[in-house]
Formats: structure tokens, C-alpha cells, sequence
């Protein structure tokens, strides 16, 4: 998998949060560079870019390199808003919502208040013309929902062009791909079930 070249450095602190876990969790598992970017087959300089937060990742990248390191893209989720302690495990709040930020300025905000159960559910952003680059699988199944903008999507050998208020699904060991072809921000709702993304 051969990555884009990056972009300017990540500003916010949510974007910021994503290299330091990267490295961190990497180390914690006793990794070198090397080790991470040959499993999850992508260059050690990528990776220590990622980790320097002078490049966000791809979609497919971010995966590859959570299961590398045995966790989910959730675990790389962050956010600096304090949950109420009344809403933890129930309720997540727009303003505390915990995101990941992705090359081309996509971003997904996790919605679902509990990692630990059966399903996610995640708000996308996705600016024009921002595409997940290459196909990618993983474990169980996906639905989604058009809020907003157009949306193209391929899953197999099959190729979607979505609008507001339509709906998809698919299992998410076909290989699948996906963007914004119109010249708004596209908006899906995914519900991701188990919660291996």
C-alpha cells in the first residue's frame, strides 16, 4: 500500500492526539518502525511521519495499522471534552465527541458511547473530492445513511453512487472503498457491527 504524500502538519489537538498514540501504543508493544510498517505493509517512513504528526493517515492505513498492533481504529479516537459523569457508558454528547482525523480532511466522529459492545456507530465527514484511496476488509458488517452531499461507494466489483437519504449495507469482508464525488461536504451515519473498524 503505497501512501500519499503527507500533508501539512495535523493543528488540533484531537489531530495531534493520533501520532503520539500511534508511537506510544507501538512502543508499549515493543515494535520498532521497522516491525509496524512491515506488518502492516506500509514504509517505516510513513509511519514515523504519522508519529511525528506531519502526515495524517489513510483509512486503509489507519486499519492496517491498528491491526498491527491489536486494537481497532477506536482505540485511536480522541478527544479533550471531560464526559458528564451521568452520560458515561449512555449517552455521548455533540460537543464531546471523540474523532480521528484522516488525509484529505476526512472525519469520523464516534458516536457510540461504549467500545465494548456489539456495534459502533460513527458520523463522517467527508470534504469534495476526499476518497479512501484503496479497498479494504475487516470483520463483520456495515450499514450506512446518507445525511447529506453525494456519496460514491464500490464494495466487490459492484459501484454505488448514493444522495441524501439513501441507505446502503454490505459485509465488511468485501473489499470496499468509498468518497465524496460532488463539490459539497458529503455527511453518512454508519452503524459498524461487531466494532472491528
Amino acid at each position: 500500500m503505497s501512501p500519499k504524500a503527507p500533508q501539512e502538519a495535523p493543528a488540533s489537538p484531537e489531530a495531534q492526539f493520533l501520532g503520539t498514540r500511534i508511537r506510544g501504543l507501538r512502543k508499549r508493544r515493543g515494535m520498532t518502525l521497522a516491525e509496524l510498517a512491515e506488518q502492516s505493509q506500509l514504509t517505516a517512513g510513513y509511519i514515523s511521519q504519522l508519529e511525528r504528526n506531519l502526515a495524517y493517515p489513510s483509512i486503509p492505513a489507519l486499519f492496517n495499522i491498528a491491526r498491527s498492533l491489536g486494537v481497532t481504529i477506536q482505540w485511536f479516537f480522541a478527544s479533550e471534552v471531560q464526559v458528564d459523569p451521568a452520560d458515561a457508558g449512555y449517552v455521548v454528547r455533540r460537543n464531546a465527541r471523540t474523532s480521528v482525523h484522516y488525509e484529505d480532511g476526512i472525519v469520523d466522529e464516534l458516536l457510540s458511547p461504549q467500545p465494548s459492545r456489539q456495534l459502533e456507530m460513527i458520523h463522517s465527514r467527508f470534504p469534495p473530492g476526499a476518497y479512501s484511496q484503496q479497498s479494504y476488509s475487516h470483520d463483520g458488517e456495515e450499514a450506512g445513511h446518507i445525511l447529506s452531499g453525494t456519496f460514491e461507494l464500490w464494495v466487490g466489483d459492484r459501484h454505488f453512487v448514493l444522495n441524501e437519504g439513501d441507505s446502503f449495507s454490505y459485509s465488511s469482508q468485501e473489499p470496499h472503498r468509498y468518497g465524496n464525488p460532488g463539490d459539497v461536504d458529503t455527511v453518512v451515519l454508519w452503524v459498524i457491527t461487531p466494532p472491528t473498524f
